[in-house]
């Protein structure tokens, strides 16, 4: 249940935050750039998958693998940094108060839903705590 509530606020702020509302376009160019900056990742992580194991929700499926090749190699969530870099470059491009404030909400709840997926981990695949070791969470060598 908390994975399903997790998954949905995350969208509903996402849906929120590409509706344009009637702003205007601030820093179009940086703002795209930025986007499909966060693409990119989102695709080397879904690539990095195998077929079957990707899982838009942090509950942990039945028979699924651990990935660790690829951008997995270099940080444990790409598609969590992918949501934030493209959702940020759609804060840029509108660039409002509002703006800011649902990307702050949507960082909160992907970090919350980050680490319950990462307890999961834990609790499931005894590798993952050397996985761990090796990789940072979102933000490659820092974080």
């Amino acid at each position: 249940m908390k994975s399903k509530i997790l998954v949905g606020l995350q969208f509903f702020i996402i849906f929120l935050m590409i509706l344009p509302l009637g702003s205007q376009t601030v820093y179009p160019y940086l703002g795209l750039f930025i986007l499909v900056f966060g693409v990119s990742i989102g695709l080397l992580a879904i690539q990095a998958h195998k077929k079957g194991n990707f899982n838009i929700r942090p509950d942990i499926k039945e028979n699924c693998e651990l990935v660790t090749d690829g951008i997995y190699s270099y940080i444990r969530h790409p598609m969590y940094l992918s949501v934030v870099v493209s959702m940020f470059g759609i804060s840029v491009m509108y660039f409002t108060y509002y703006e800011f404030a649902l990307f702050f909400f949507l960082l909160i709840t992907l970090l919350i839903k980050m680490f319950y997926e990462e307890h999961l981990w834990h609790c499931h695949n005894p590798l993952y705590e050397e996985y761990v070791k090796k990789t940072k969470r979102l933000i490659p060598f820092v974080f």
